[in-house]
């Protein structure tokens, strides 16, 4: 399989990973051919990135950290308790039923069982996903990679529930800020930016008096949006002042944000949203974190086509955990452009000489 721009689509094509919407619905399975029709409708839903069958990487499945299933039902309960508030006459008075909290919980374990039954690293979680209510799918997103670094940082259990719960509820408090400001589709004014950053005070305020919501979860809303140089907000908080839990969260937070399509901006790919987070190191973001997090991402995705120094082209087939910026590239094209027959791979780990210079723009 190969990951491709849907302005690269051509009718023919056929599907090699399922497409599904964010609350994990299967829109179109894999092995569809493609129609100008599909591939139409799939532009209007935002999809921007498909993997597609390919005779280099027939081979090549992407494995996937949280199953499909996993995600269904995870998407299902955020779905649910954030409608609980939505429908609510009055938001700030509405309360999580017991019931959807045991279900964030349980939800939240099958997150976690997953990710320890996995010991690849993270691919993009926004690919093949078409984000019908981004909330959703992001909360869920920064869940998968926040609670995939406190692994990597040897959190205890007890410590991943804190962490995982607060980071599925970390924009709760976005339920408060009035939709047209929620969803516009073009930069905020100043008032309306003033009135956003209050989401991570009205997350802290609603989620501080839920019972059998941890408070250091709700701490995660509150705190998010803090950075270590104190530029954050709301309260300008600076290094070990801002719990662990979200030091962690915001180095997640922003990645997910940065690599997934809105309205307002393409999406970036994982390298280059890696290479923002890598320039805020020791000023907005924790260097432990932000290095846990280099060891849990795939910053080139499985399928990706990338351009080597040598002017060789290949499809990148599979990552190394310890060091994500050297992956395993199967050579398509030889250095002098003709097709390498047979194919061949490099692993980037042991030939240093050896790097990626550009990546094929897919997004």
């Amino acid at each position: 399989m190969r990951l491709i721009s849907i302005q690269r689509c051509q009718v023919g094509m056929v599907l090699a990973q399922p497409i599904c919407t964010d609350q994990g619905t299967i829109l179109l399975n894999k092995d569809m051919e493609l129609t100008e029709h599909i591939i139409e409708r799939l532009k209007q839903k935002g999809i921007h990135t498909l993997y597609i069958r390919d005779e280099a990487t027939e081979d090549l499945e992407v494995e996937e950290a949280v199953s499909s299933e996993t995600r269904r039902a995870a998407v299902k309960v955020i779905y649910q308790g954030f409608t609980e508030i939505i429908h609510a006459e009055q938001k700030w008075k509405a309360r999580l039923s017991p019931t959807t909290i045991t279900a964030f919980r349980n939800v939240f374990e099958l997150i976690l069982g997953d990710l320890k039954r996995n010991h690849k690293a993270l691919g993009l979680l926004s690919d093949m996903y078409i984000q019908d209510h981004y909330v959703y799918a992001h909360s869920l997103n920064v869940t998968i990679y926040s609670t995939a670094v406190g692994l990597q940082l040897g959190y205890s259990d007890k410590e991943l529930l804190e962490l995982g719960i607060g980071a599925m509820l970390h924009d709760i408090g976005k339920l408060m800020i009035p939709d047209e400001i929620l969803h516009k589709p073009g930069r905020l004014t100043d008032d309306e930016f003033f009135l956003m950053k209050k989401h991570a005070e009205y997350g802290f305020e609603y989620l501080r008096h839920q019972q059998g919501i941890p408070l250091l979860a709700a701490h995660c809303a509150y705190q998010h949006h803090e950075r270590m140089d104190g530029t954050g907000y709301p309260r300008g908080l600076k290094g070990e002042d801002i719990h662990k839990y979200a030091r962690l969260l915001a180095v997640c937070d922003v990645f997910d944000a940065l690599t997934t399509n809105r309205v307002y901006r393409s999406a970036m790919l994982p390298h280059d949203a890696m290479d923002i987070i890598f320039g805020g190191t020791g000023l907005q973001f924790e260097p432990e974190v932000v290095e846990a997090f280099r060891k849990t991402v795939a910053i080139y995705p499985v399928g990706l086509t990338v351009t080597l120094s040598n002017g060789a082209t290949g499809i990148v087939v599979d990552y190394n955990r310890n060091l994500p910026a050297r992956p395993i590239v199967r050579v398509i094209k030889n250095e002098d452009g003709s097709r390498a027959n047979p194919y061949y791979e490099i692993d980037l780990s042991k030939e240093l000489n050896v790097t990626i210079v550009q990546c094929d723009t897919i997004l």
